[in-house]
C-alpha cells in the first residue's frame, strides 16, 4: 500500500504523478545518483529543478518569504521523491537541497537572499564537498584545512575532496573544513560556501566502471574565501552537516520504489530470456527466486516506511535509518547480481551493443549497486551502528 493511501495525501500523490509525467526530462535515467552526461542534460536538469520548485513540490517547507508553504506536511516530500523515482525521472541535485537546508537553518539573511532564489530557479547548482580520500563513512576524520586570515578577514583553504557528485557542473559547493586541529574531531569542523570558480579550485571528473563520470575529485590549493563565506559559527560544521543531512530521509521511499521497479524489470526480462527453449519465467527455480526477492522488497518497504514515520513523529531510534539503508543497499545488489546470473553473458553487455539485454541496464545497475553499499555510510558502518546503538554491543 502506498504511503498516504486513503488520506488527502493520496490526492496530492495523484497531482504529483500527473505533473511528473507532463514535465520530467525525456532523457534516459541510469541506476543510482548520476550527473548529467552533457550540457544538454544539464540544462534539462536545471529546468526540471526550477519546475518542481515553482510548482511547490520542492521547497514547500522553506520559510514563506523564500517560497515555502504554511502548514507543509513533511510526508509530501516523501511522496514527491517516490513519484519522481516511479517515473524514472532524474532527482533534483541533492547538493542544492542540502545547501538550502544549511542556509535556511544557519545562514545569514544576506546569504539566504543571495543564494536561495537561484536554487529555486535552477540557476545555481550546488555540490556537496564532504567526503575525502580518508574521510568517507567516518566524515569526522576530514583533513581539509581552513585557516583564518586574521581579524575580520577571510579564510584560506587547502585540501582534497572526493566522490563529489555534480562537481563538474556546480556553481557553488557546500564545504566542510577543519578550522581547529586541536579540538576533538567532531568539534573542530566548520561549514563554508565555496564559489567553484575561485582560483585554486580544480575539479577532475572521475571516469568510472559504469562508463560515466558521476563523481569528481576536487583539489583546493590556497583557495581564499571571503569572511561572508562562513555558514554559522566556526566549529559548528558538524551540527550544520547533520541537520542538513537529516533531510535525506525523504530519499528512503524513493529507494524502495527503485527496488519495486527493478523487480518489475526482472520479471519482464525473465519472460523474454529463454532457458532450455522455454521462457526463464516458466522455470520453478526462477519464479521462486524472483518471488523471494519481491517479498524482501515488500519487507524493505515496510521498514523504510516505519523509519520515515518514526523520524517525523519523533519516536524514531538511532538504528531506524541505518537498518533501512543497509537493507536497501544489500538487497539492491542481490537483485542486480541475480539478474546478471539469469541473463547470462548477454546481460553484461553495455548499452549500444546490439546483443545487450534490456539496453545494458543490468550491467550498469550491477556496477552502480556496489556504490550504494558504500555511499551514505558503508554497510560495515551501518552494522556497527545497529550493533552498538541498537543492541548495546561493545565497540
Amino acid at each position: 500500500m502506498e504511503l498516504g493511501a486513503g488520506t488527502p495525501l493520496e490526492h496530492f500523490r495523484a497531482d504529483v504523478r500527473a505533473f511528473v509525467a507532463a514535465h520530467a526530462p525525456g532523457h534516459q535515467v541510469r541506476s543510482g545518483v548520476r550527473s548529467p552526461e552533457n550540457a544538454e542534460e544539464y540544462k534539462d536538469l536545471q529546468r526540471w529543478t526550477a519546475d518542481l520548485y515553482a510548482a511547490g513540490y520542492l521547497g514547500a517547507d522553506w520559510p514563506g518569504e523564500w517560497g515555502g508553504s504554511p502548514g507543509h506536511d513533511p510526508l509530501r516530500g516523501v511522496v514527491v521523491a517516490e513519484e519522481i523515482a516511479r517515473a524514472r525521472a532524474p532527482m533534483p541535485p541533492s547538493g542544492s537541497s542540502l545547501a538550502a537546508n544549511a542556509l535556511i537553518g544557519f545562514g545569514t539573511e544576506d546569504q539566504k537572499a543571495r543564494h536561495l532564489p537561484p536554487i529555486r530557479s535552477g540557476g545555481h547548482l550546488w555540490c556537496q564537498l564532504f567526503s575525502e580520500p580518508d574521510a568517507g563513512s567516518d566524515l569526522a576524520s576530514l583533513r581539509t584545512r581552513a585557516v583564518h586570515d586574521g581579524d575580520g578577514g577571510g579564510w584560506t583553504v587547502n585540501g582534497q575532496k572526493l566522490w563529489t557528485t555534480n562537481g563538474q557542473w556546480a556553481r557553488y559547493g557546500y564545504l566542510l573544513a577543519r578550522t581547529d586541529p586541536e579540538a576533538p574531531k567532531h568539534k573542530g569542523i566548520t561549514a563554508f560556501i565555496l564559489d567553484m570558480a575561485l582560483p585554486g579550485v580544480t575539479v577532475h571528473p572521475l571516469r568510472e566502471l559504469t562508463g560515466t563520470s558521476d563523481f569528481n575529485e576536487v583539489f583546493l590549493d590556497d583557495v581564499r574565501l571571503p569572511a561572508d563565506a562562513l555558514i554559522g559559527a566556526p566549529g559548528q560544521g558538524w551540527t550544520i552537516a547533520n541537520a542538513s543531512l537529516a533531510q535525506e530521509r525523504n530519499g528512503v521511499g524513493a529507494s524502495v520504489v527503485r527496488l519495486q521497479l527493478a523487480v518489475q524489470d526482472l520479471i519482464r526480462d525473465a519472460s523474454a530470456v529463454r532457458i532450455d527453449g522455454r521462457p526463464a519465467l516458466e522455470h520453478d527455480d526462477v519464479r521462486q527466486q524472483i518471488a523471494r526477492l519481491s517479498a524482501e522488497v515488500d519487507a524493505c518497504a515496510l521498514l523504510a516506511r516505519d523509519s520515515t514515520l518514526g523520524h517525523l513523529s519523533g519516536r524514531g531510534t538511532p538504528t531506524d535509518a541505518p537498518m533501512a539503508k543497509l537493507f536497501f543497499s544489500e538487497l539492491n545488489l542481490r537483485i542486480a547480481e541475480y539478474a546478471l546470473t539469469l541473463l547470462g553473458p548477454a546481460g553484461v553487455l553495455a548499452e549500444g551493443d546490439p546483443d545487450a539485454v534490456a539496453h545494458g541496464r543490468w550491467q550498469d545497475a550491477y556496477l552502480y549497486a556496489r556504490a550504494y553499499t558504500i555511499a551514505g555510510g558503508s554497510s560495515e558502518i551501518m552494522r556497527n551502528i545497529i550493533a552498538e546503538r541498537g543492541l548495546g554491543l561493545p565497540r
